[in-house]
Parts: C-alpha cells; structure tokens; sequence
C-alpha cells in the first residue's frame, strides 16, 4: 500500500515519542510506501485533493535498557512531487491542535477524497465534529459533573458548589492553559476574564478529581475497541498528568469500569469515522476524547512489549 501522512514538519518530530513515528514505522517494517506532507501544502484542484509529497525512509528506532534509541538521522526524504492524495490507499491527518482556522481548512479540503478510493483517518467530517473537550459531553454517565460557560456567574456558581474544580480551554492541547480553580480563590475574576477572553470564549470547567494524583489514564482505541493504556503521572510540582508538562508514565491495565466507557464510545466513534482514537480517564471518569493526534503508543510499547503501531496499520490492510 502507499500511505501518506499529513505531520507538522517532520525535523520537529520526536521518533522516541511521537506517535506519528511509530505508525509510519510499522508501515515501512509491513512493506508499505510512507509518504507525508503538511496541511498547508494541501489543495483542489478540479475536486480532487492534491498534495506536495515526499516519500520518507525511516531508521527505526531501538529499545535498549528501557529506552527507545535512535540514529541522527533516523529519516531520509525524496525529492517532492505534486500529487493526488487518492493515488494513496490510505491517509492519516496527524497535525497537532490547535484546531484553529487553518486545520478546520484543512478538513475542508480533505473532505474532497473519495473514501472508496482512499481511507482518511481519522474522518475529517469527524474531526470537526469531535471537539476533544466537547465530545465527551455525548457520554453523561461516564464523565464528571461538567459546565460549559463563558458565563462568570456561571461558573462561580458551579465552583462554589464543588469547592474544587479544573478549568480547561476548548481549543487546547497537552495541558495547555488547564487551571486548578478553587472557591473562594483571590485570583477568581482574573482567572476566568483571562481564560474566557472577557467572557467571549466559553471554556469547560469540570468537578475535580482527587483520583487524580494517582495518574490520568491514555487508552487507545482502534475503530472503538481499547488496544493499550499508560498511566501519567504529575511530576509532583503541577497537578497536570501530561506528558508534555512533565509528567512521567507507568504500566497499567484496563478495568472493567473503562472497559464499560469505551463499550459506550465505540458506536458514536465507528459513526463518526474516528477509528484511531486516545481517551482520558481518570478515576473511572471519561474526561476527554483526543481525535486530531493522538499519543501514546511509543510509551505503551515500551512499558508492555506490545506493537500497538503494527495492529493499526494491519487494520488498515484490512479495511482498505
């Protein structure tokens, strides 16, 4: 199969962690041509989605001592071509958030693919649709007592009945921007006039969870059914759990509790066309659905022995 990759710019990449490595990897390793290009290197001309490709050889990384290793330099590009993207079998849209203009554009675009020519994962229509903080709103019984405001009052008014909450801006991704909010906290109105760009912006703001401080859970899902987890745990200077901020990972497993959460995922998921999925749990409580680039797999591998990488694209022979 050729299958292309819309990435951010793959010298930004991290081949020890990046989970975008990971599937172009298991993708060379099975045979398949790898190609990539950027969002804004997209266009339609005629109806139909071109794009400037390169094919890209990869070094695969190497586990030794519990570390993934890897050579300088671990890729090698051809020269470009403008091409149309349904000459591929499959793509996969990995560009990290924000989703700001230029994404959504970028899904616009996308949606000009023939899907019974070429699969797009994850579906764009799905992608706008799936709001990483918003989507998980659908599944009232499985996420925890959850506003939507940019309200003031409001939110003032669900903090002072939780005594303890987070607040989370809608657009952002790895722990950007997440606040420990309290009743009766002095920085109050600032937090919330900055967070809500003076009450314009509605941001989500959530029941805190003490179950917290034993780590926030990564489960991934291909087309709905949970194939690996991680456990992130804060580095003990911020209550966040990312990766991004810090936070350090550990082995774990899935319990019957986050089983029953992504049973009541998989359907809307499968609908919806997000067959490669991250959910966060933290104590029992789904508290996001991430559909845009989801992480996690490197660090799943490494724990558990696992080739998570290779069952997606296995999927994707499959289902092509």
């Amino acid at each position: 199969m050729k299958l292309a990759f819309i990435i951010d710019p793959i010298h930004r990449l991290d081949p020890c962690h990046d989970t975008s490595v990971a599937l172009m990897e298991a993708a060379q390793i099975l045979g398949h041509e790898i190609w990539i290009t950027q969002a804004n290197l997209l266009s339609v001309i005629d109806g139909k989605v071109w794009a400037v490709l390169q094919q890209v050889e990869l070094v695969p990384v190497e586990l030794l001592e519990g570390r993934w290793l890897a050579v300088n330099p671990w890729f090698k590009l051809s020269p470009s071509a403008f091409t149309p993207l349904e000459t591929m079998d499959a793509v996969f849209m990995r560009t990290d958030p924000p989703v700001n203009d230029a994404y959504l554009y970028a899904t616009y675009i996308l949606d000009y693919i023939d899907q019974n020519k070429t699969l797009v994962i994850n579906d764009p229509a799905g992608i706008r649709d799936a709001n990483e903080k918003m989507y998980a709103l659908q599944f009232r019984e499985c996420i925890p007592e959850t506003i939507v405001s940019a309200n003031k009052q409001v939110i003032k008014q669900f903090v002072e009945a939780k005594e303890a909450t987070i607040l989370k801006p809608l657009g952002n991704k790895a722990g950007e921007g997440i606040l420990f909010l309290q009743s009766g906290d002095r920085n109050f109105n600032s937090i919330v006039e900055l967070s809500t760009l003076q009450g314009q912006v509605p941001v989500m703001v959530q029941n805190y969870l003490p179950q917290a401080k034993e780590g926030d859970k990564r489960i991934i899902l291909l087309n709905g059914e949970p194939i690996g987890a991680l456990n992130r745990l804060s580095s003990g200077s911020d209550f966040r759990n990312n990766m991004a901020t810090g936070g350090t990972v550990a082995q774990t497993t899935i319990t019957p509790r986050e089983q029953e959460i992504c049973r009541h995922l998989a359907a809307k998921l499968r609908e919806d066309g997000l067959i490669f999925v991250g959910i966060d749990v933290i104590g029992g409580y789904l508290t996001e659905v991430n559909v845009t680039s989801p992480t996690g797999i490197r660090e799943i591998d490494r724990l558990n022995g696992t080739h998570l990488a290779h069952q997606v694209i296995q999927w994707v022979e499959a289902n092509k």
